[in-house]
């Protein structure tokens, strides 16, 4: 079984997430932008039983498009947002794929919100568009 770690820029909030993922997306929205102050946002979900927290988060709730909230975990320390949890994907946890400070970490395969993707940006190679609305 597949362990990795992901963890804020400081190192005090961390996960230890057992097991693959269920999805793994990129997001051109602009919450996601300016979120994560880039162009997009990637992200993997994890069921919430493969994933223990360590450490201290502050959260900050968003009302998505969807009208579903969005809890964010971020670390009160350095900033850095290392995971969220959604009304639309209950059971779940959302992790940064950043967080994971891994360059072999597996591409995403769905890339959502692309009326907002900036015209330069590439997508990867067979990855699936899906111009998702309402997405929270």
């Amino acid at each position: 079984m597949t362990t990795r770690h992901a963890a804020c820029s400081c190192g005090q909030l961390h996960l230890t997430i057992e097991g693959e993922s269920a999805r793994i997306s990129m997001c051109h929205c602009l919450a996601c932008q300016r979120r994560t102050g880039g162009a997009f946002g990637n992200q993997a979900r994890f069921r919430r039983e493969q994933v223990t927290v360590t450490g201290k988060a502050t959260t900050w709730n968003r009302t998505a498009e969807s009208g579903k909230v969005v809890t964010f975990d971020f670390c009160p320390t350095c900033g850095s947002t290392v995971y969220w949890e959604s009304e639309s994907f209950p059971g779940y946890v959302i992790v940064a794929i950043g967080n994971f400070a891994d360059p072999n970490f597996p591409a995403p395969t769905v890339s959502v919100w692309e009326e907002s993707r900036h015209p330069w940006v590439s997508l990867p190679p067979d990855s699936p568009s899906k111009r998702m609305a309402k997405q929270g």
